[in-house]
């Protein structure tokens, strides 16, 4: 038997979902205006123990700052287009079909650029554990969630306003 209506658990179009182009960082910290759309798969679908991003980043885009989680697993396979991946280590250029995994607690900033001329997009997904921190080394930011929403605050802790 079959039904003409797909069950709540599929998302027929991801596309359709409307994308979020702007962060949840600080004004003075916001990623460039129209490089990156974020997809909540996750949230679309009810998941609540991990997200699940569909992104597209643009020319010129990047996924967020370089940062590090202090409890979050965070896993990026990429779909289609060429990303740098910059970590402590270096650049690498990852393509469609590669994967790259950030186990939580490793003090190894990272994050995608797209230094090329085509839209690039990745599934990125992560786990949501209530007492997590993030840590951004190359600006002077860092997060933390409290009571399920994220709290940034300079490196000496004193909180900046939401944007």
């Amino acid at each position: 038997m079959s039904n003409s209506q797909p069950p709540k658990c599929v998302l027929t179009d991801p596309l359709a979902l409307a994308p979020r182009t702007s962060s949840a960082y600080p004004t003075q910290f916001q990623l460039p205006a129209g490089t990156r759309e974020k997809r909540a798969l996750g949230n679309a679908l009810g998941l609540s123990h991990f997200g699940v991003n569909l992104t597209r980043i643009l020319p010129g885009g990047m996924t967020a700052h370089r940062h590090w989680h202090t409890e979050q697993d965070e896993f990026v396979y990429v779909l289609e287009g060429e990303l740098v991946l910059v970590t402590d280590e270096g650049e690498t250029v990852l393509r469609g079909g590669m994967a790259a995994g950030f186990p939580a607690g490793v003090a190894n900033g990272h994050h995608l650029i797209n230094r090329g001329d085509a839209p690039a997009t990745v599934l990125e997904v992560g786990d949501r554990p209530p007492n997590d921190r993030a840590e951004y080394p190359d600006v002077d930011l860092r997060v933390k969630m409290v009571d399920g929403a994220w709290v940034f605050s300079d490196k000496q802790d004193n909180e900046y306003p939401k944007p």
